[in-house]
C-alpha cells in the first residue's frame, strides 16, 4: 500500500521496538518519516535503511519543551509540512506507591504522559493546517491497572484521557486523535520479560490470540489509524492486546 505517499509523519521513540516499527512501516508506504529518539546511535540505525530523500533523524527528549519544538520546526524545514504524529516514546519503571522513588515517578510520568503533552502541544497548529491527526501509544496498562505498576500505570491512564481530551477539543478543528493501547509486545523494554517462560505462560492464560506481539502488529493498527480508512474515527483508546482486554479477569474453563 502506499497511503502515505507525500504526507510527513514524526515518530517518537523511533530507535527500537514499536517506534522503529511504525517508522518503517509509514516510510515503506510512502511517507516522510522523522524519526526522533533520545540515542543518536539507535534512531541513525533505524534510518540508516530508509530512502534518504524523505527521512530525517532527530535527537530530542520528548520531555521537554523546547526539543519537541525543534523537532517540529525541523520536520517543517524539511519537509514543508506535518500530517501525522505519533507519540510513541516511553519508559517504564514498576513498583507499588510506597517503594516508587519519587524521581523515578516524575521520569516516567514526564516522558510517558509529558511526552505526549509537548509533543501535541508544537505540532498541532501544523496538524490543523493539514488536517492531520494523531496516534499515541497508550498501553492495556492504562485502561486497567497492573500489581506493582503505579507510576506506569498512572502514566499510561494519562495517555488515554489525554487523547480523549484532544479528540474533543481538535476534531472541529479537523484533527483526529487516537491511540493503541497494547499488551505484552517483544521490545527492548519487555527483553527480560519475553526470555522469561514462566511468566509468558502467565500471560498467554489471558491471551486468546496466544502469542506475545511483535512491533508490526501494532505498527499495523497505527498506520490505520492515520490512513484515511479510519476518518470517522476519534478519541478511540484501540486495544492491540491479542485479546487481553476481552476478559473479565475470571479464569478460563477447562
Amino acid at each position: 500500500m502506499e497511503r502515505f505517499v507525500g504526507k510527513v509523519v514524526i515518530v517518537t521513540g523511533a530507535g527500537s521496538g514499536i517506534g522503529e516499527g511504525t517508522a518503517r512501516r509509514f516510510s515503506d508506504e510512502g511517507a516522510a518519516v522523522v524519526l526522533v529518539g533520545d540515542h543518536r546511535r539507535k534512531v541513525a540505525a533505524v534510518a540508516a535503511d530508509l530512502p534518504k530523500e524523505r527521512t530525517l533523524v532527530k535527537v530530542a527528549d520528548v520531555s521537554k519543551q523546547r526539543d519537541m519544538e525543534d523537532v517540529v520546526a525541523a520536520a517543517v524545514k524539511a519537509f514543508g509540512r506535518i500530517d501525522v504524529l505519533v507519540n510513541n516514546a516511553g519508559i517504564f519503571k514498576g513498583s507499588s506507591v510506597t517503594k516508587t522513588k519519587p524521581a523515578d515517578w516524575e521520569r516516567v510520568m514526564a516522558v510517558n504522559a509529558g511526552g505526549v503533552f509537548y509533543g501535541s502541544r508544537a505540532a498541532l497548529p501544523y496538524l490543523i493546517k493539514r488536517r492531520g491527526c494523531i496516534v499515541n501509544t497508550a498501553s492495556v496498562s492504562g485502561l486497567g491497572a497492573d500489581w506493582n505498576m503505579s507510576a506506569y500505570n498512572a502514566s499510561k491512564g494519562a495517555i488515554v484521557q489525554l487523547t480523549r481530551a484532544m479528540a474533543l477539543d481538535y476534531s472541529r478543528q479537523g484533527v483526529r486523535v487516537n491511540s493503541v493501547c497494547p499488551s505484552l509486545t517483544e521490545t527492548d523494554m519487555t527483553e527480560d520479560m519475553v526470555k522469561d517462560r514462566k511468566l509468558v505462560a502467565k500471560f498467554m492464560e489471558r491471551m486468546p490470540l496466544g502469542r506475545v506481539a511483535q512491533p508490526a502488529d501494532i505498527a499495523a493498527v497505527i498506520a490505520f489509524l492515520a490512513s484515511d480508512d479510519a476518518r470517522f474515527v476519534t478519541g478511540a483508546n484501540i486495544p492491540v492486546d491479542g485479546g487481553v482486554t476481552a476478559s473479565n479477569g475470571q479464569p478460563p474453563a477447562e
